[in-house]
């Protein structure tokens, strides 16, 4: 069951920001990956399921992060069907993040009050996904369409939030596009989490990655 309610996860992505994702098949790996970027002081993490029995390792990261890690929202991504939806919510997913706009989903969330994020590449799908009560819609791939298209939407639909992923960097000039365009908060992998910081156990650099990258995205909101 989820420990926190969709409005409660949609204000901490608004809060904080930034959503960094990350995915390993081994749970130690995992663990030490969690906890970096909340010692760094994110509050949320995307866990994307792409591997074998990648459910097992996330229903044990829940259960870490809700003993060691107070207030760390975990969720999961990459899910593409409702059944897949509904078993990583039995496992604690507060929140569900999609490639691809379905309404399956949309419906099993709902049910449960867990917040949706579903990919969408149009207005039209963006538009859809708020008429199933999407609250945060996820800009995918984000780096194929930029912030100018952000800016594109939010002119006419400024209640509509915008999380992009893909093609999202800790740097000032890419977060400072991104955060100019309006969007609501971003979703980051690779270009935080790298490969080699977790190969080499530089937990301690991703860590301070995490920290400076939330300090760029406060000073663009003002706070």
């Amino acid at each position: 069951m989820a420990q926190f309610s969709r409005l409660e996860v949609a204000q901490v992505m608004k809060d904080t920001g930034m959503v960094p994702l990350f995915f390993h098949p081994d749970l130690d790996t995992c663990k030490k990956v969690v906890k970096a970027c909340y010692d760094g002081g994110a509050r949320l993490l995307e866990f994307t399921s792409r591997g074998d029995f990648a459910h097992e390792v996330f229903g044990e990261l829940v259960k870490y992060a809700n003993k060691e890690l107070p207030g760390m929202i975990m969720g999961v991504g990459s899910v593409t069907d409702a059944a897949a939806a509904s078993l990583y919510m039995q496992l604690g997913a507060n929140f569900v993040v999609t490639p691809v706009l379905r309404g399956d989903i949309a419906l099993v969330c709902n049910r449960r009050k867990v917040l949706w994020s579903p990919g969408c590449g149009s207005l039209t799908e963006i538009a859809k996904a708020e008429e199933l009560g999407c609250e945060v819609v996820k800009l995918f791939p984000g780096g194929t369409y930029g912030p100018s298209f952000v800016k594109a939407i939010t002119g006419p639909c400024p209640w509509t939030n915008i999380m992009p992923t893909g093609g999202v960097a800790p740097t000032e000039e890419n977060l400072s596009a991104w955060f100019d365009a309006g969007v609501y908060c971003v979703g980051m992998g690779s270009k935080l989490i790298s490969k080699d910081l977790v190969a080499e156990g530089r937990f301690a650099e991703l860590t301070q990655k995490v920290a400076d990258g939330l300090a760029i995205i406060q000073k663009l909101k003002g706070q």
